[in-house]
This record gives C-alpha cells, sequence and structure tokens, in this order.
C-alpha cells in the first residue's frame, strides 16, 4: 500500500491556530500508513498539495469570516478550481476563535462549500461531546469539523487541553479515514 499523504493548510494570526495544526498533525502522526505535512498559507508549497490524498485547512474566525490570508489562498487555487486538480481527494477543515461560538460554523461552512467546488469529499467530525468544559472532547459539539476557543492569552497557554486532545482525535480519524478510502 501507498503511504498516504495529509496536508494541514492553516493560517494563523496570533499562533492559536498553529497550535491546533499542529496538533491535527499529532493526530495525523499516530497512523501508520500516512505523512502529515503542515502548511502555512503564507508558504504554500501546491505541489505538496498536487501530491495529498488528504487536504485539512483551517483558519481563525475573524469577524465570522475565514481570515483574509486565508481567504486568498481560497482564492489561488482558482487555477488548480480549473483543472479539477482536487477532485476525489478528502478535505476536512477547523477553525478557532475567542468567542465560544464567534460564528465558527460559517466558517466551516465557508471551508466545505470551497472544498465541494474543487470536487473533494469533506470527512466531518463524528466525536460525541463529553462534556463543555475547558478539558472536555468536542465541547463545541461540532460535527462539520473541528471547532476551538482561544481566550485572548498568548498560544502557549490556549487553546484548552480539551479542544486540543480534540484537534489530535480529529487528525487521527481523518489519517484512517484515508486509509479506508482506497
Amino acid at each position: 500500500m501507498n503511504q498516504k499523504i495529509i496536508a494541514v493548510v492553516y493560517h494563523s494570526g496570533y499562533g492559536h491556530t498553529e497550535k491546533l495544526a499542529e496538533y491535527i498533525a499529532l493526530g495525523v502522526a499516530q497512523v501508520d500508513g500516512v505523512t502529515g505535512v503542515l502548511l502555512s498559507v503564507e508558504a504554500m508549497d501546491w505541489d505538496i498539495l498536487a501530491a495529498s490524498d488528504v487536504i485539512i485547512m483551517g483558519c481563525p474566525t475573524y469577524m465570522g469570516s475565514a481570515s483574509a490570508p486565508f481567504k486568498a489562498f481560497m482564492d489561488a487555487s482558482s487555477k488548480v478550481w480549473l483543472q479539477q486538480g482536487w477532485q476525489g481527494k478528502l478535505a476536512a477543515g477547523f477553525t478557532n476563535s475567542g468567542g465560544l461560538s464567534g460564528d465558527k460554523l460559517a466558517v466551516l461552512m465557508q471551508i466545505q462549500l470551497f472544498a465541494m467546488q474543487h470536487g473533494m469529499l469533506w470527512v466531518g467530525m463524528p466525536l460525541q461531546p463529553t462534556g463543555t468544559n475547558p478539558d472536555d472532547l468536542n465541547r463545541m459539539a461540532s460535527y462539520m469539523g473541528l471547532m476551538a476557543q482561544s481566550d485572548n492569552a498568548p498560544a502557549e497557554f490556549t487553546p484548552p487541553s480539551g479542544d486540543l486532545k480534540t484537534a489530535a482525535w480529529f487528525g487521527e480519524y481523518v489519517a484512517k479515514t484515508a486509509l479506508r478510502w482506497q
């Protein structure tokens, strides 16, 4: 069996979303048969995305929408879209905001719509919440993708442990899904 490549593409304004991306990559690394690659939208490698079997995309939620640098990445993919270069790849999404809601669902829907326009197949997050406390898994009860919340503090202190554990769970789940998708 060939090694599956999973790209985790992200924008992070203050380091919180980058931390989530790193934990997603840690979850991916728990699965044999896959290789995870972290890619910031500010240092994009389109060849890696072309070679990837899965693209997990994430950004902060700013004013109820994807961050401007992430949106610029989406817009820059128009040549890939024209050739349907990502058609049939798996896709998943994640976002983070300072507020508990912050309208994160709108950003996950924006990322999912972007993936659908590229002909990608969406992988959600079927993890039942274990509660609503900062140490709980999927405390935001999100099923479309990963939602996390960061307090107004440096990234070394937030997102909370439950959100980081959820990110690792999500990365592992997407990697296992990729292996099932032949």
